[in-house]
């Protein structure tokens, strides 16, 4: 019997695009799937574009607290062995989990799965970008809980960059995972991708390096 996969879907101000990505999950052809949208303070119709949905998706909300609350918000509501993640305006490949599922089932001591990603332009995700590149991102992972949680949280320190200082926890603690030649995920890029919209903070990556580094030598 296949284990349950819970997905978190962080969203603030995305309607455009949130529909598409929750169609991109919900078209996976794995069972039991349970699907949370966290809508993190948005004044869009976000909130009305889960919303329609229904049952199949869950839907909770917060205030605007940024995309690490959301996303830890999403994992505590969450009730999956198995936790899996996609921004609002990515969308995931059509087989995705399937393969993910399997090798974690085949493997009982692989703790997490990721893939290649590509990137489209706009509204058209079969005009590439950039071509297949692997990808230690959230959106192409695949992880047992207890690897999450022996991470932790994602910090809510950082405004970009809270994947890089929680991958580089996992990895501190251990996490084995391996990377599949597939491209399990689209990414597309537009005028309000949170890189662009938050320019002045890229200054976060290198701190969360320079947290990293820290981090590190002191142990």
């Amino acid at each position: 019997m296949n284990e349950l996969v819970s997905v978190v879907i962080p969203v603030r101000d995305g309607g455009r695009f949130l529909a598409a990505a929750i169609e991109s999950v919900l078209a996976q052809d794995y069972e039991p799937l349970e699907a949370i949208v966290v809508d993190d303070g948005s004044t869009d119709d976000s909130f009305d574009t889960a919303t329609k949905f229904g049952s199949p998706v869950r839907l909770v909300s917060q205030a605007a607290q940024g995309v690490a609350a959301a996303l830890n918000h999403g994992v505590q509501q969450s009730s999956g062995g198995l936790l899996a993640f996609v921004d609002a305006d990515d969308l995931w490949t059509p087989g995705k989990l399937n393969r993910q599922a399997a090798l974690l089932a085949e493997q009982p001591g692989l703790d997490a799965v990721f893939g290649h990603a590509e990137h489209f332009r706009g509204d058209d995700p079969t005009v590439i970008t950039i071509r297949a590149q692997p990808a230690y991102s959230k959106g192409t992972m695949l992880i047992r809980r207890a690897a999450y949680d022996r991470a932790g949280a994602f910090s809510s320190e950082w405004r970009l960059g809270e994947f890089v200082d929680w991958y580089a926890r996992a990895v501190d603690a251990g996490v084995s995972s391996v990377m599949l030649p597939d491209v399990l995920l689209l990414r597309r890029v537009h005028d309000n991708n949170m890189g662009v919209l938050h320019r002045a903070d890229h200054g976060d990556y290198a701190r969360v390096l320079k947290a990293v580094l820290d981090r590190r030598r002191a142990t």
